[in-house]
């Protein structure tokens, strides 16, 4: 079977192969000589013919057209010697199936046309009786080029199945490859999102300890001290929570595609909520440690809260009700984000920062805007903010960072625009549009 889907034109060892059977075919054709008694007796002219029409079949798969006529040009005048028929038939034959199995239907029809032609003629001299004759030879000649066409179709066949299963194994393998890039992007945002409001809100905490410690040394005020220290110490608790949710989220992902494929992220059955997304109450606060549900849109109180703490005045409006898990974590990280660059960024002590969502026309509109003075606002916003590289209001010494990429990344991934520049007058503002989809996919 393996020989029949090879390509014979392309197959390894063809000349050695094709020799073997040459010699096979010569065989064949001695022993019929010798046994079979079907004309005159061959003498040294019918073997030297004999011989001509059998060494082109060395070359039958490199040049199948060139073999057939070299074959034809022997055995033709072999038959009109009217030498022993039966012997040449073997290579005749072997030739004609390689011009069908290696070339197209019509080039097959044709060489039929070809070959019938001039066997009737010269049989209708040699043997003018022999209606019958005349029959089993278009007949044989007719099966052994339909055999060569039959088994070229199933080549083909064959070869489109096994280049379609190559091509779906590349599609898997590209997909794969897609699956962990986009993973990857996911997992860095997520880490990004946490650890850098984090990391800022514990920076201004310590920044305010630092400062009662050393403004008057002589009058400490001990109660803010501690309640600085508290605060450092609550954010790294709801930290270290958070991370743990998302690194547990993430194994328990990969285990279960290993075993039943890719399956949507998710809570226990039940809590409506999936990694990166949800709505429920607590919203990764509701537990001592942090864990639980990462958050979505009932963690915003908590995000403004933190801000509060941080020394930011927070106005937050949220007009939405039902809004996918999601869209609200999208919505979520986009104003964790905004809200830490306002606090990083603000450049003012009586900094506020309104926070607005509102759901309308199948829209989630969300909207982060400070009136900070700090680098990056009004028209000194760097370029890099500008193409949506840095730090919503510009990156720490002027260093680009992925504040606006990943809250871009974050709103593309629902379907939804971002955009993010100076205010109409002072400030930074962040605008994102998310649409609201009908049904959520399970």
């Amino acid at each position: 079977m393996a020989v029949v889907n090879r390509d014979p034109l392309t197959a390894p060892h063809r000349t050695r192969n094709d020799a073997f059977l040459t010699v096979g075919v010569a065989v064949l054709a001695v022993v019929l000589a010798l046994l079979v008694d079907d004309g005159l007796p061959l003498g040294p002219r019918g073997w030297a013919l004999l011989a001509g029409a059998h060494v082109p079949l060395v070359w039958r798969r490199s040049r199948p057209l060139l073999v057939l006529l070299a074959v034809a040009a022997c055995v033709t005048p072999y038959h009109v010697l009217d030498y022993n028929h039966a012997v040449p038939v073997p290579a005749t034959l072997v030739a004609l199936y390689t011009v069908a199995a290696t070339g197209t239907v019509r080039r097959s029809l044709l060489t039929a046309v070809l070959v019938l032609g001039p066997t009737l003629i010269i049989n209708s001299f040699t043997n003018p009786d022999g209606a019958l004759e005349l029959l089993r030879i278009s007949g044989w000649v007719i099966a052994v080029l339909f055999f060569g066409v039959d088994a070229r179709l199933y080549r083909q066949y064959v070869a489109s199945i096994v280049e379609r299963a190559e091509r779906a194994e590349r599609t898997r393998e590209e997909e794969a490859r897609r699956r962990v890039a986009e993973e990857r992007l996911r997992i860095a945002r997520d880490l990004h999102d946490l650890l850098a409001h984090s990391i800022t809100l514990i920076g201004v905490r310590t920044s305010v300890a630092a400062h009662v410690l050393t403004a008057d040394p002589d009058r400490l005020d001990r109660e803010a001290v501690a309640q600085a220290l508290d605060d450092i110490a609550e954010t790294c608790r709801t930290a270290r929570g958070e991370l743990r949710t998302t690194l547990e989220v993430l194994r328990a992902n990969e285990a279960s595609e290993s075993v039943a494929g890719e399956r949507e992220w998710g809570a226990e059955p039940g809590s409506g909520s999936s990694p990166g997304s949800g709505s429920s109450p607590g919203s990764g606060l509701g537990s001592p440690d942090g864990r639980g549900p990462l958050p979505g849109l009932d963690g915003l109180g908590a995000l403004a809260e933190a801000a509060r703490v941080a020394g930011a005045e927070v106005e937050l409006s949220v007009h939405a009700d039902g809004v996918p898990p999601s869209v609200g974590a999208a919505a979520y990280r986009i104003v964790q984000e905004a809200l830490t660059n306002a606090v990083r960024h603000g450049g003012r002590d009586d900094l506020t920062v309104r926070v607005g969502l509102r759901a309308a026309e199948g829209t989630l509109r969300v909207t982060v805007a400070d009136d900070g003075t700090g680098p990056g606002t009004g028209h000194r916003v760097s370029g890099a903010v500008r193409n949506g590289v840095g730090h919503g209001q510009g990156a720490v010494g002027g260093t680009p960072g992925f504040g606006l990429v990943g809250m871009r990344e974050r709103a593309r991934s629902v379907g939804g625009t971002l955009d993010a520049g100076p205010g109409p007058t002072v400030g930074f503002e962040v605008i994102a549009e998310l649409p609201l989809p009908r049904e959520e996919p399970s």
